[in-house]
């Protein structure tokens, strides 16, 4: 009679061999599982109008993976959290609920702020926005809570973070920003820890 590779005392074997590990990580001052956001990570980027004529020019923004996103129609689905659009002669951030995407996405317009002096996610969700738009103005930081993406150990999760326009061309159709988004799941800080 064959036996199965793995048995169970194998599998137990294999299973006390990984706590053994992570309690060896522990005990020696390392949890594995005790992430912090230490680098502050403030990127730049440009994104374009949707009403724009040409194709294939980035109109969204992935604040998870940190890159612009190309969408070629309204109704375009995929993993991202705004779209640049023009709306009466006015520049507007999009959320995918604004386009009727379903989507964990929100964003809250915070005016007059600089964007170092805002470091918390507001926890009242009801002071986001989920499917209205924003309008672009220099003067506003942007919090928002990403879309769910896989994260370390494959739990998915959103990310808070934050966005302030440093450079406006309505005639243009252009808008570029500078961002930065927490590394940890689900936390509200907007910047690293000291």
């Amino acid at each position: 009679m064959n036996k199965p590779f793995f048995s169970r005392s194998r599998a137990l074997q294999g299973a006390a061999l990984f706590v053994a590990s992570v309690l060896g990580l522990t005990a020696c001052g390392e949890n594995i599982f005790d992430i912090k956001w230490t680098d502050a990570n403030v990127g730049t980027a440009v994104i374009y109008s949707l009403a724009r004529p040409e194709l294939n020019l980035p109109t969204a923004f992935n604040f998870v993976n940190r890159v612009p996103v190309e969408i070629h129609a309204p109704g375009a689905t995929g993993s991202w959290d705004l779209v640049l659009d023009t709306q009466d002669g006015q520049l507007v951030f999009l959320p995918p609920g604004a386009l009727e995407i379903t989507s964990e996405v929100m964003f809250l317009a915070m005016p007059d702020m600089a964007f170092d002096d805002v470091i918390e996610a507001p926890k009242d969700s009801t002071l986001y926005t989920k499917d209205q738009p924003l309008p672009v103005e220099m003067s506003s930081v942007y919090v928002l809570r990403t879309h769910a993406a896989p994260g370390r150990f494959g739990i998915v999760c959103s990310y808070y973070g934050k966005l302030q326009p440093v450079q406006v061309e309505p005639a243009l159709g252009t808008v570029a920003f500078e961002y930065d988004v927490s590394t940890l799941c689900d936390d509200r800080r907007l910047v690293p820890e000291d």
